[in-house]
Formats: C-alpha cells, structure tokens, sequence
C-alpha cells in the first residue's frame, strides 16, 4: 500500500495551556497531509480543481488520541488510502513521535469526490476512471 510520510516539530504556536498539542492542531496537519498524499501519487488537488472542476471534499473525520505531543518533539504522520468506493475514498492517518515510533494519534478523513463547476448546486459524483486508476494503484502498491 502507498503511503505518504511527513515529518514536523511542534511549535510553541501548536499548544494548549496545558502544554500539549491543541487538538484541532491535528486536524489541520491531517488535512495538510491528505492533500501532500494526493500530490505524492501524482494527483495535483489544485490542478484538478481549476482543470475539471472536481474536488476531494471531506464527509467525514475523526481522531482518536493515545500520547500526547509536546514543545519540540518531532512527529511522524504517515498518510495512505484505507479504503475507496466509486465515489468515496478514507485516508487514514497515524501520527507517531519520530524518536521511538509511539503511536499518538490515529485519525481518518473519508471524502467525496464533488462535481464543483457549479457553486451553487456542489453534487457528488463517482470517480472518474483516470483518477480512480491512480487511486487504486495507490492501494495495491
């Protein structure tokens, strides 16, 4: 299976007043990340956007929590497609501290493929054949 690994230090910016992570701060590197996936298997969101007027938008997401992450630490965050359907595919997410590979984090993003060429009427649509066939390489690799 594909995967897409990328590596952060925790700022001080990122924590709470407890000193640990802000939990949207996890959502956010997720969402990053899912879009650093889609370029490392040659799927440019952007591009797809302006050219065909297709997006990847999210219906469901989620995170569930087992370290917390601190000032300085440097974390892992691998990405990979979990599953896909016709018209949906689920990223999964595992965020590890990069010095001893500690599970902190495990969180999932299901989206929708979206025909966005009209703003006013956003409709979910199946995969196109191309993009699907660069997606199902992504899982069988």
């Amino acid at each position: 299976m594909m995967h897409n690994t990328v590596e952060r230090k925790i700022m001080w910016g990122d924590l709470d007043s407890l000193g640990i992570v802000f939990y949207p701060r996890y959502y956010e590197w997720i969402d990053a990340c899912g879009h650093l996936f889609f370029e490392s298997i040659g799927l440019n969101i952007g591009r797809m956007w302006s050219k065909r007027n297709l997006l990847f938008g999210l219906v469901e997401t989620s995170c569930k929590y087992f370290h917390s992450a601190r000032y300085h630490q440097i974390i892992r965050i691998t990405t990979q497609i979990d599953e896909l359907s016709k018209k949906t595919l689920t990223l999964g997410h595992t965020i590890c501290n990069a010095d001893n590979e500690k599970l902190m984090v495990k969180g999932i993003e299901k989206r929708i493929c979206m025909d966005v060429s009209n703003p006013e009427d956003i409709q979910g649509v199946n995969i196109p054949k191309d993009i699907y066939a660069v997606l199902e390489k992504a899982v069988e690799e």
